[in-house]
């Protein structure tokens, strides 16, 4: 297993526009924007700057529930099962919440980039969805796997971005990965006949 670590922002805007970064991202404000406790807009407009977005992030309350509805679409691609399945959820995103691929470099601020919101003014939930759809079809077509997956510990509902080869990955971290391990040792000799 092959836990990636979270890798802080620079100023290099072609890493801040890579794939691999608007997924991390992605799966970043997927887990932030989860559940009952999940994060207002101070904890979104930080997490968001962390991933190189810059001021102002004037995000409202109505913004983050958008946000958080793009959150619980987007959970559904790295719940999938297998590649068929990614790509269908992807799919179905892609065309019922994107518009057409356009490049923008956001008025000579950046290097141009690809974007499939409708503007660069979008609502923060419609540039949400559709640059994290975006990078996560990359991956599922580059990979030919879905792009992540949930943790599999009951008690986490994280989800994680799996990379490199090997054993398939089913933590979002060591620290759940061990948790389940200890656990099941435990349950393992509470379970056994003692010796005589």
């Amino acid at each position: 297993m092959r836990y990636i670590p979270w890798v802080p922002f620079t100023e290099d805007h072609s890493a801040r526009h890579s794939v691999l970064a608007t997924a991390r991202r992605t799966a970043d404000l997927i887990n932030a924007l989860a559940g009952d406790g999940a994060a207002g807009p101070e904890e979104i407009a930080a997490l968001l700057r962390a991933h190189g977005e810059t001021d102002p992030l004037d995000l409202t309350p109505g913004d983050v529930a958008g946000m958080r509805q793009a959150a619980a679409r987007l959970r559904e691609v790295f719940a999938a099962e297998d590649t068929d399945t990614a790509a269908t959820v992807l799919n179905r995103l892609l065309r019922d919440h994107t518009g057409p691929l356009r490049l923008t470099s956001h008025g000579g601020d950046t290097p141009w980039h690809p974007h499939l919101d409708s503007d660069d003014d979008a609502p923060w939930d419609e540039w949400f969805l559709a640059s994290s759809c975006m990078a996560l079809a990359v991956l599922v077509w580059d990979r030919r796997r879905p792009p992540g997956g949930v943790c599999a510990s009951p008690r986490c509902p994280n989800v994680f971005l799996a990379q490199g080869s090997g054993a398939e990955r089913r933590y979002c971290s060591r620290r759940c990965a061990t948790r389940e391990r200890v656990a099941a040792h435990r349950r393992a000799h509470a379970e056994a006949p003692p010796t005589a």
